[in-house]
């Protein structure tokens, strides 16, 4: 599958201010792959100031696709798997057996994970099927830096039946970009990086954590008091 990148931009760090300049810089490069029919899906919580960015360089609708990394219990930084919208849970058993989890520690992680992926789907978006089937569902992180959030989001969506995936986040690591290029229809990353060690945050001169509050009030003035948010949209 393709990966669509910036030649200017690679193995460029920092490359970005904020997320809301990767996010325009993202916009640019989705515009030259002729999606029809496009519907944004934010993955909160970084994911959000970028998606917010690109809806407003395109006009496109945007939803909110709830995903959450289960992390490590002495590592809230570092994960094993993660949690979708839909319940679905995505384990990376490689990092399971590298960590030596057991049975017991991986249930309470994904039990854990679930609560917080409920509470912010109410909160971000609130009841409703996404509307995706028969469209262009356009995945958007912050960066991919394992991809396990963005594996976990893609297959929950695909079980919506779109038409299309596209998996987009301002930078990532080109392994990271391959892995998931290779579960979604396409993927844009205007910065694409190979060096080791790789932090999404290296990628901008301003980072710091999404609150879901923040999220929230970016998301606010794109929601609709009825129906679905992600009602058709220009392409």
């Amino acid at each position: 599958m393709a990966v669509h990148d910036k030649r200017e931009l690679r193995e460029r760090a920092p490359v970005f201010v904020d997320r809301k300049a990767g996010g325009v810089a993202l916009a640019a490069l989705l515009r030259t792959l002729s999606l029809e029919d496009p519907v944004i899906l934010a993955i909160p919580a970084g994911g959000v100031p970028v998606a917010v960015a690109i809806v407003r360089e395109t006009g496109w609708p945007i939803d909110v696709a709830v995903v959450s990394k289960i992390t490590l219990p002495w590592n809230s930084e570092a994960g094993y798997g993660a949690v979708a919208f839909d319940g679905s849970v995505w384990l990376d058993h490689d990092r399971v057996a590298l960590f030596g989890l057991d049975e017991e520690t991986i249930q309470a992680g994904i039990a854990k994970t679930r609560i917080k992926v409920e509470r912010r789907s109410r909160r971000l978006r609130g009841d409703g099927p996404l509307g995706v089937a028969g469209r262009t569902a356009v995945l958007v992180d912050d960066g991919l830096a394992s991809g396990a959030t963005m594996e976990c989001a893609i297959e929950a969506v695909r079980r919506l039946a779109p038409a299309r995936i596209i998996a987009a986040a301002p930078t990532a690591h080109r392994d990271a970009a391959q892995r998931i290029g290779a579960v979604a229809d396409e993927v844009a990353c205007p910065n694409l990086r190979a060096r080791l060690p790789f932090a999404v945050a290296d990628a901008y001169e301003r980072w710091q954590d999404v609150p879901e509050v923040v999220a929230d009030e970016l998301l606010r003035p794109h929601r609709q008091q009825r129906g679905p948010w992600a009602s058709r949209g220009p392409a």
